[in-house]
């Protein structure tokens, strides 16, 4: 009997065993079940808090619909102003065409074939370049510093590039700024922190005529376009024609004075020249220097022809105020909504 008892009491024993492992698995599958859940619901709040909710975005707009029509109108009126302070600018354009080499070259560009060699020992230039090469050096000596300073000097023109600041209309004339220069004595009164100084100097002048100046050549028929933006009509087609006239007479004087040194240094030679041959090509030489000498004094527009000259403008270029105005207007919506967006978000 008491066997039969020890038999039984190890066998409950093992089944309640069993049956508290199986709870505990289940109790620990109940768990991670439970984690699981929760990490998903944690994932869904984060992506639904990453989303945008448009309706959200709306009402926040809606709510502050008047902080932006006020700051949009704010803006609209301030571009207005700033539109209608602004002065009409006008623009003087010209269209210029390379003037061709070939024209009194032909004796030239013959003996460079056959005595180029000896020209070059001599340091003489035959030519035998293109007018196209011509052309590009003229619209880089255009562009150049020296000979915008050179050419503000010689037409005085330092008052209405730094001064000048609009144009009346009636009277056809500049209007100088007052805090710059002193019409009634002639005299610079700016106030500026050094290194400038109150006198302009020919640096900053070269700086605002380089922003007036557009130079521009098209690839295909080489025709070359020039133009100056300014206050006056006037006053811009002027000073276009001068600037013409001007290249095409520093180009002239060039070769006059390449083409008289080497008349000059050819002469010198053949005074010691023995040889009767080489004395017919130094004289050949010396002709055609002198021929091209009489083309640089006959030519009038040198390197660039004028093809379309300048014309005095009479609608103006610029400034686009319908432009500014929108553009100022959409500047101060988009701030407005980006405001109260702001606000909105930052206080909720």
């Amino acid at each position: 009997m008491s066997k039969t008892i020890e038999n039984s009491v190890p066998n409950n024993n093992h089944g309640t065993n069993e049956q508290s492992n199986a709870a505990s698995i289940a109790q620990q599958q109940m768990f991670l079940a439970q984690m699981q859940q929760n990490q998903m619901q944690q994932n869904q709040m984060q992506v639904q808090d990453d989303e945008i909710d448009l309706g959200e975005l709306w009402r926040a707009v809606w709510a502050g619909k008047f902080t932006i029509i006020a700051i949009s109108f704010i803006f609209a009126v301030a571009s207005i102003f700033f539109a209608l302070s602004q002065p009409n600018v006008y623009k003087a354009s010209a269209i210029l065409s390379p003037v061709s080499e070939k024209s009194g070259g032909g004796g030239l560009a013959a003996l460079a074939g056959q005595f180029g060699g000896l020209a070059s020992m001599a340091g003489i230039n035959l030519g035998g370049g293109g007018g196209g090469d011509k052309t590009a050096l003229a619209l880089e000596i255009i562009k150049s510093r020296s000979f915008i300073e050179n050419f503000i000097a010689k037409h005085e023109l330092l008052v209405p590039i730094m001064a000048g600041e609009n144009w009346d209309i009636a009277t056809d004339t500049l209007i100088l700024d007052d805090e710059l220069y002193d019409q009634v004595n002639s005299k610079w009164i700016r106030d500026v922190s050094p290194p400038k100084k109150t006198v302009p100097s020919s640096w900053e002048a070269f700086n605002e005529f380089s922003e007036l100046l557009s130079i521009s050549q098209d690839k295909e028929t080489s025709m070359v376009t020039i133009e100056i933006e300014y206050f006056s009509p006037t006053m811009a087609q002027q000073w276009l024609t001068w600037l013409i006239s001007d290249v095409n007479d520093f180009l002239r004087d060039e070769d006059q004075k390449e083409a008289q040194d080497s008349i000059d240094y050819l002469t010198r030679q053949l005074e010691n020249i023995q040889v009767t041959t080489m004395e017919t090509v130094f004289y050949q030489l010396i002709e055609e220097q002198t021929k091209n000498m009489m083309l640089t004094q006959v030519k009038a527009e040198y390197v660039l022809k004028t093809i379309d000259p300048p014309q005095v403008p009479d609608e103006k270029n610029g400034p686009k105020r319908a432009l500014i105005v929108v553009l100022g207007t959409m500047l101060g919506g988009m701030l407005s909504v980006l405001i109260v967006l702001i606000r909105y978000f930052s206080k909720k």
